[in-house]
Parts: structure tokens; sequence; C-alpha cells
């Protein structure tokens, strides 16, 4: 396939090689490429329907696990000739949600399409036959001529053929923040990036002045929007670090419960015992390994941060997505807007008498007077706010005027404009006249370097007087200086004329110099601080150039003395592999296209960094799609973008990215917590039941017991677990590794050794009541030791340091939850009618002090393991301490 660069080609070639005219296609010939190449439509692909979509969701491991628990609870109940559904209704209530949520979340790519149709134009105006009429976006045709006017919507990719002042925004696809100035007489090289091709305009752009005509080059899924849209199709939602860690524990699980059943059996062959004995034992161990709560609680864990975020200006999309924040190693930052307060403000002034000042010093209020009237923004009053109403370095030099006691409208009434020279960028000056009460001021505003040279004079302060080399070579460097800082410079002159019609750009008197940027917002640079307190990298990807990009960086503390900058050329030349390389070090992206985007996700994916990626446009989509944490924003963010994201920010916020990680990281220790405490009640059942076998016991606990301690008493401790509030130095730990599992080695030693023990006390409970009773009382009193141990443990895993030294009700969701678990325990062993469906025995008061004796032990061993823990941590830091004095 031949590429053809179109930006490339002069408007004659590009006429010829479209085989059409200025005159445009013929009728004829335009229904004939229609039918060729088809309607100017954003494709959709084909989806599956919701069946299809669910039966997907319960292939996966997990899933098939409670699948598994529910059918053992179903047999269950037929062997033991009860008919209770309740515990198989619950855990297929907990597969059905799950695969709900599932499915919801598959829905945003398809989303995020519908949206991209929204953005095509409805209606264009075309040349065909000669004749300019006006057709549906969707029947445009390459070789179609575009009529294109201020206020227009582009609804395909085309060079221009004819141009004056045209301007454009494309902020939504290529991420510049001012509009874009075009011209067809510019030829530029094959490689130029998108952002850079003057002589071109792209389907979904605004036209924001001026007027032209363009032919069609690029129609439907070829445009650049397009190519979006491609990408957002084929890009798979990938399963988030904590998705992928749960699943991995669940497999381990699973694997370790049908191996224990092997055993059983395989021992059963061997004593020649009852085969229904063993199966019923094999089965209280398949459900016992499985934590059939967990999937809920970390659901119920999740949406309780939703409501968090959401105090915080950010709207979870994704459930799983509030975790993987709190993971998150590198956040990708667009900077307008997020670092930045997208609103252009004047902030600094160099007068030739006065050197260089704030732009709010009295003496700059002269500069900002002539400037404003050499601009075409109006002044309107919003929401009770008297402010400028156009293009945003105009409405910089006006709003900066607003400020001053110079009163705008008495200024435009007492200087009336009566001629206009526009912009371009061939002059890049814009000179207007006005009259005045002694003759005609002739103002003119442009580049520095374009405007001071012809400037014969300047103005002192109180008269003109000659611009020496001096002089003019002081404003040069201060224009130098306030461009390295990240501003946009205007230079401002003045000259008075007799007649309008002696209008020259020559022996200005010099004003002095205007700096226009778009200040950082003042709570990004304390957010970037906590980021690298946090162990977390801030990348600045934006459409600007490297210049701006690197000044504002530096500013905000995400471009340091080892970072490096790479502009998207430099990036297009790069393979993959390079690129992986330079992304360890590179904290500024300048000059991107949506394609680079992706690849710099995929470079830090593939670096083992856990990414969250910002953005507001359409270029933006399919990077944030690709993020493992899409953020889109809120108040400036596109739909496209919003609905391939998995968090929209409500106030375009970097520091609400931080915020949210803050959250992030304390639902994730939370549900540590509630996965440790689940799993060492779990070990703690699998030891119990399979120890009694090998003793040659009966089952000390039935399936019944089993599943009412998973899916109740285990269950409203668990999710009080997930309401800790975070620990103080939760900013100050680097984040988890992608490759590392949900808890470390040091955690599962501790959960394996509180398993034991919780086994080893059950058993002993189990055996004493057996023996000294019967199995029914050893059943119960087994059955309530386990239970009670774990309510007591519950407040064991809230904190490493000891439980005496925070107060119980700190968690007053654990405090209730536990007692509410603890009456239902006893009611199942105290009221008569639910002894008979649970097969438990009403205890003595001998049997519960010993049962309240063993539920104590645990409280007290972990006590201990926390006291020793503490303490060799505290003599570890103090060597590293001693190491680092010395």
């Amino acid at each position: 396939m031949i590429i053809v660069y179109y930006h490339n080609q002069k408007t004659e070639q590009v006429l010829q090689n479209l085989s059409t005219s200025n005159d445009g296609l013929s009728v004829s010939e335009a229904k004939k490429r229609l039918l060729e190449l088809g309607k100017n439509e954003i494709k959709s692909v084909k989806e599956k329907n919701l069946l299809q979509r669910f039966l997907l969701q319960l292939y996966d491991f997990s899933i098939i696990i409670l699948l598994i628990a529910a059918a053992v609870s179903y047999g269950i109940s037929k062997i033991s000739g009860q008919s209770n559904m309740t515990d198989t209704i619950v855990i297929l209530a907990i597969v059905v949600i799950n695969a709900a949520i599932g499915v919801f979340e598959e829905s945003k790519a398809a989303k995020a399409l519908a949206a991209l149709k929204d953005l095509s134009a409805p209606i264009s105006a075309v040349r065909r036959s000669g004749k300019n009429i006006k057709i549906p976006a969707s029947e445009i045709v390459k070789g179609d001529i575009l009529i294109l006017g201020a206020g227009d919507m582009v609804s395909a990719d085309a060079r221009l053929i004819s141009s004056e002042q045209l301007k454009t925004d494309e902020s939504t696809l290529t991420g510049e923040s001012l509009p874009v100035e075009k011209s067809a007489a510019v030829l530029l090289p094959v490689n130029v990036n998108t952002a850079d091709r003057k002589n071109m305009v792209f389907s979904s752009t605004l036209i924001t002045g001026g007027h032209g005509e363009a032919v069609v080059v690029q129609t439907g899924m070829d445009t650049e929007i397009g190519k979006i849209a491609k990408m957002l199709s084929t890009q798979k939602t990938e399963d988030t670090p904590l998705q992928v860690r749960l699943s991995k524990l669940s497999k381990y699980l699973g694997i370790a419960a049908l191996a224990i059943c092997a055993l059983i059996f395989a021992l059963a062959l061997v004593r020649k015992a009852s085969a229904m004995d063993n199966f019923m034992t094999a089965i209280s161990l398949a459900v016992a390994a499985i934590p059939e709560g967990l999937p809920a609680i970390v659901t119920i864990v999740l949406s309780l941060g939703v409501g968090k975020l959401s105090k915080k200006n950010a709207i979870v999309r994704r459930l799983p997505s509030i975790e993987t924040l709190g993971s998150a190693s590198v956040i990708c930052s667009d900077k307008t807007g997020t670092l930045t307060q997208n609103k252009m403000t004047a902030t600094r002034v160099y007068l030739p008498n006065k050197k260089e000042l704030d732009a709010e010093n009295s003496y700059a209020e002269n500069i900002f007077m002539y400037a404003s009237l050499c601009c075409n923004s109006t002044v309107e009053k919003r929401r009770g706010k008297v402010t400028a109403v156009g293009e945003p370095t105009e409405n910089a030099i006006i709003n900066a005027l607003l400020k001053t006691k110079t009163k705008y409208h008495n200024i435009i009434k007492d200087y009336p404009r009566v001629k206009e020279i526009p912009f371009s960028s061939e002059t890049k000056l814009m000179t207007t006249i006005h009259k005045s009460f002694d003759g005609y001021i002739q103002i003119t505003k442009g580049a520095p370097d374009i405007l001071i040279p012809k400037c014969a004079y300047y103005y002192n302060g109180n008269k003109e007087v000659v611009l020496g080399i001096n002089q003019r070579n002081m404003a040069l460097k201060a224009n130098a200086d306030m461009a390295s800082d990240a501003l946009r410079v205007i230079a401002v002159s003045v000259k008075r004329i007799s007649s309008p019609t002696q209008t020259t750009v020559s022996d200005m008197v010099f004003l002095g110099l205007i700096g226009i940027e778009d200040p950082i917002r003042p709570e990004a640079k304390k957010a970037v601080s906590v980021c690298r307190s946090a162990g977390i990298t801030p990348v600045m990807i934006t459409g600007d150039h490297a210049l701006t990009a690197v000044a504002t960086a530096k500013r905000l503390g995400i471009y340091t003395d080892n970072s490096t900058v790479l502009s998207g050329d430099a990036l297009e030349k790069m393979s993959d592999d390079t690129l992986k390389k330079e992304a360890r070090t590179c904290s500024v992206f300048a000059r991107v296209t949506p394609l680079h985007k992706v690849r710099i996700v995929d470079a830090y994916k593939a670096n083992g960094e856990i990414v969250a990626m910002t953005g507001d446009g359409v270029n933006d989509a399919p990077a944030l799609k690709r993020a493992d944490i899409g953020c889109a924003m809120g108040k400036s963010g596109t739909e496209v973008a919003k609905n391939a994201s998995d968090i929209i920010l409500m106030d375009d916020n970097f520091a609400t990215i931080v915020n949210a990680i803050e959250i992030g990281r304390g639902l994730f220790d939370n549900i540590k917590k509630s996965v440790r405490f689940l799993l060492s009640s779990n070990i703690g059942e699998i030891l119990l039941v399979f120890t009694a076998f090998i003793l040659g016991y009966s089952a000390p606990l039935l399936p019944i017991h089993l599943l009412w301690i998973n899916l109740v008493t285990d269950s409203l401790p668990a999710m009080a677990l997930g309401m800790e509030r975070p620990e103080s130095d939760i900013m100050r730990r680097k984040p988890l590794p992608k490759d590392k599992g949900i808890l470390s080695k040091t955690e599962w030693l501790d959960i394996v050794i509180e398993g034991m023990l919780f086994g080893a006390l059950s058993l002993f409970a189990f055996i004493f009541g057996t023996t000294r009773y019967s199995i029914g009382v050893g059943r119960t009193m087994a059955f309530c030791t386990l239970s009670f141990i774990e309510l007591f443990h519950a407040f064991n895993v809230r904190t490493a340091y000891s439980i005496f030294k925070i107060s119980p009700f700190e968690n007053i969701n654990l405090f209730f939850g536990n007692i509410i678990c603890a009456l239902l325990q006893l009611s199942v062993v105290v009221i008569p009618a639910l002894t008979k469906v649970f097969n438990t025995t009403i205890l003595n008061s001998a049997q519960w002090q010993i049962v309240l004796l063993l539920c104590i032990a645990p409280l007290l061993v972990c006590e201990a393991e926390k006291y020793l823990q503490n303490r060799k941590l505290k003599d570890i830091n103090r060597k590293k301490l001693k190491l680092a004095l010395e």
C-alpha cells in the first residue's frame, strides 16, 4: 500500500492525484465514489449480545470455584435430606453480581465509539459541479471541496487549497491548547507531526476564525479520528493488579482444596473407610478452602471507596480501578488544565524604563491599555463577573487591564477603531488604527523579534526617547528570558499618524513586552512532591512545544536534573525497545500524537510499572483505555475520553489524582486485612477437618457449619475491616510492584501460624467435647470456638501494633459488626429451632467456659508476636540509622 503525504504536495498536485478540481466533483462521480469507498462514518465493531458477554464472565477460575461451592452446598442439602437452599442462593447471587459488574465494564468501548460518532459534523458545505451545496457529512467523499468558515466543524481530513486568516481548535485531537493558524501556501516535510501540519484540517476539529477551502483526502475510518476509533475498538480491557492477584489466590486455594481432597480419598482407600464419610469430609475440606464471601467483600469495600472518592471530586466508572490507582507507580499527566489552570494570564511585563515587573504593578497599566485596543476579544459579564471572551492570548491582555483603574469601555469609546490589519503567520503582527483627540494612533502588537527591530523609539515614562542598541538588546534579552520560562511574549508599540492611510510598521515607539502563561495550579506542585515521597513518578505528556513543557515541568518539580525530554518526532523514529529504555529517565514528552501516547503507556508497562494516565481530548482516549488506570477530565473532557476512562476528575485537577491514590492505597491495605482475616480462618478450618480425619475422628464440622462461618460469621468483620482509616505513613511507602502477590511472605507466614493455632484450639475443643460428652457437643464446641476465635482475631488484624494502643470504637463498624456476628452465632446453638437446622447442641456453662478460654488464647499469642516483630524492626532501623551516621 502506497502512503500519500498530502501535506508534502502542492495543491495542484493534490487535486490531480484525487482526480478533482476547484469546482469539485460532479454529482455522478461523488455518488460513484460513495458506493466504492463507503460512507464517511465511524464504524462500530460487531458486539456480543448480553447473554454472550454474561457467560464469558463465568469463564474465570474464581467464578468456577464459586459455582462448585454452590453445587456442593446443594448436594450436601440433598444428601443430608434437607431442603435448605439459602447457601446455594447466596453463592449464586455473588456469581451473578460479579458477572454483572464485568458486563458493565465491557460496555465502555462501545460507548467511547458512540461518542466518537457524535463528534462528526451532521451537515457540511461542499462544492460540486461548481456549485456550493450542503450535504450530510456522511456523504462526503475523497476529492470533495469543503467550504470552511468560522464555527464550522470539519467533517473529514482535508488539504487546504485556499485560506484567509484560518484558525482551528485542534485541542481534542492533538492536545494543542491554543488555536492553530492554517495556511494553504505552506509545503511541509514528509515526516512532520500531525500537530504541525499547518496546511491540513482534520475531521472533528473546529474552525475558530477566518475562512478557506480544502480538498478531502481521507474519510471515515481512514481519518485521524478514525484511526483513534480503530485503536479503541481493538484494545482489550486488561485485568487490574488486584484482579490478577485475587485470581492467582483463588487458583492456589482451589488447587490446594483439590489436592487435599485427593489425599483424603487416597488415605480412605488404604483404610477401607466408609465412602460416604470420606466424601463428606472431602466436601467439607473443599468448602473450607474456598473463601466464598471474598469477591462480595472486595466489591463492597471498593464500593465504599466510590463514596470517598466522590467527596474528593473523583467519579469512579470501573470499580476495581480504585485499588489500581492506589498501586500506581507512574502518573502520565497532560499539562494544560490538569497541571496548569487552562487560563492564559498576563503575569509579567517588561518596560524599557522600569525593566521587568509583575503584571499587576501600576506602571504596567499603560501598556495594557494600548494592547487592549489592539485586541478583537470582547468583554462580557458571565456568572456575575466581567471577563474577556475570545482568543485566549487577547483575553489575557484585556483581563489584565480589567484589574487596573482604567475602564475598558471608556477607552474603547475614547479611541474608536477605524482600521485593522489582521495578524498573519507571514508578518506575525497585528495593527489597528484608532481615532484620538488630536489625530490617529497606530497600535501594533506581535512577535518581539519582528516588532522590536521596527521600533525607533521607546517610552521612558515621560517622553519618547531614541531606542539605542543597548536598549534594543536588553529588550531582546528580556524576551528570551521570558520565553525560557514558558511565557508567550507579546511586544507592543504605538505611533501617532495624521491619517489612517499613512499606516506603516516602522519608526514605532516601543512600549514594552507582555509575558503571558497558563499558570500552574497552586496545589499541583505540592501534589507532585507527595508523588515523589510516595515513590510515584510524575510524567508530563503534552501537545505543546518542548521548551514550554520543560519550563512548566521544572517549576512543578516534574523535570529534575536527572530527567530527559522526548519530542514526538524523536519518539517516532525509536523502536519499542529503545523507547522502553528512554522512558526510565524521561519525564516530559512533547508534541506527541495519539499513537505516541499509547506507545508511551506501553513502554512504562513493559518496565513493570502500573500506569495512570490523564487526558481530556479525543486523542487521549486510546491511551486512557490502554493505561492501567485512565483518568478523564470532568470539566474539559470530551465524552470520548470520559467513556474510555476508569475515573473522571470533576475538577480537572492533578492534586485530585494524588488524593485518589491515597484513598486507593488505604482501600488496598484494608482489602489485605480482609484477605488475611479470611485466609487465616480458612486455613484453621482446613487444618481442623484434615487433622481430625488423620487422627481417625469423624468430621469435626459439617459443611453447613463451614458455609455459615465463611458466609455469615466472617463476612461482617471482613467488611468492617475494609472501613479502617488509612495508616499515617501510607503516602510515604513505595508502590507495590506489579509482580508481587497481594500478601508478602511474612504475611503468609503469619496467616499460616494463625491458622494452625485456630485449627489446633478448635480441634482441642472438638476432641474434648467428643470424649467427655458426645459427638454433637464436640462439633458444637469446635463450631463455637472457631467462630468466636475469628471474631476476636478481627481486632488483631486491624493494626500491626498492639490493639491495646488503639480504641475499639475507632472502627465502630467492626465493633458492632462483631456483636451482631456473636449474636447470630449464639442463635444457631441456643435457639432450639435453629439447632435442628444446624445440627448443633445447646452447651452448658462449663462447656462455654472452655470455649471462652480457647478464644482468648490467640489474642495473647498475636500480641506477643507483634511485640517481637516490632522490636526486631526497631533494632533494624536503629542499625540503619547508626550506619548512616557513621
